[in-house]
């Protein structure tokens, strides 16, 4: 089983981080034309033609929003466990992850109409240098906790070597020590630095928004949960996501 777990988790690993680059591409729509992609936020074919673009593409992104939140319930964990080992836990999550990105990818409509464009070039430039930061910065981020926990491929390996994983630790490396979620931050400057605007990808930007600004309710709890009057000082002393403003 050992085996089967650490193969499961690299596959899992490699379809993640293909879907990952990808939401790259599919993000950036024009800013990444020289790639060739078939389909971004503004551009490509759909199969349900003559659906409500609008309502099709809410379904999806709530769609991510559900999985997300559901499958990161302690819950949820306790009870997926009782059917797969507990190596292969994370690996399901992050499979399941990729099941609605490629969801996402295929059934998105694009919404073209304009909400702003950006003619001038260095302001265009900056935009999308901008976007690029917020990209970079969510890699960064994983790696400054723990890239591959994250993703499922530790705990493959420890299953493979048939070691139980560590406790977890609290700890605030570099960025943490500014922002509790500077994830978060670089997701937010994704989503929105862009120099032409589409409805689609307004719409795209402000639901994941939203759902990020849930999503740091449930875990908050969670880490108030695993950590308690730690986390909580940390609360009071780090703002969440911005570097200035309230800290909780």
């Amino acid at each position: 089983m050992g085996v089967i777990a650490l193969v499961y988790s690299v596959i899992a690993y490699v379809l993640f981080f293909a879907s990952f680059l990808y939401l790259i591409v599919f993000m950036a729509g024009d800013m990444t034309a020289f790639v060739g992609a078939p389909k971004t936020i503004d551009a490509g074919s759909f199969p349900l033609a003559g659906a409500p673009a609008a309502l099709v593409n809410i379904v999806l992104l709530l769609l991510f929003g559900v999985q997300h939140t559901i499958m990161a319930r302690g819950s949820f964990k306790r009870a997926l466990t009782k059917i797969i080992p507990p190596a292969m836990e994370r690996s399901t999550y992050v499979l399941a992850t990729v099941a609605v990105l490629v969801l996402l990818y295929v059934y998105w409509q694009p919404m073209p109409g304009v909400v702003w464009s950006v003619g001038a070039p260095l302001w265009a430039g900056a935009l999308t240098v901008l976007y690029f930061l917020g990209v970079g910065l969510v890699l960064v981020s994983t790696f400054l906790i723990n890239h591959f926990e994250l993703f499922g491929l530790l705990q493959g390996w420890l299953g493979f070597k048939k070691k139980e994983p560590p406790k977890p630790v609290f700890h605030t490396p570099s960025l943490y020590k500014h922002i509790r979620h500077p994830l978060y931050l670089g997701f937010i400057m994704a989503f929105w630095a862009t120099p032409h605007m589409t409805a689609g990808h307004l719409l795209f930007a402000s639901i994941w928004t939203i759902y990020i600004f849930v999503a740091l309710g449930y875990e908050e709890r969670d880490l108030i949960a695993l950590f308690g009057d730690k986390y909580r000082d940390y609360m009071e002393k780090v703002p969440a996501i911005f570097p200035f403003g309230r800290r909780k």
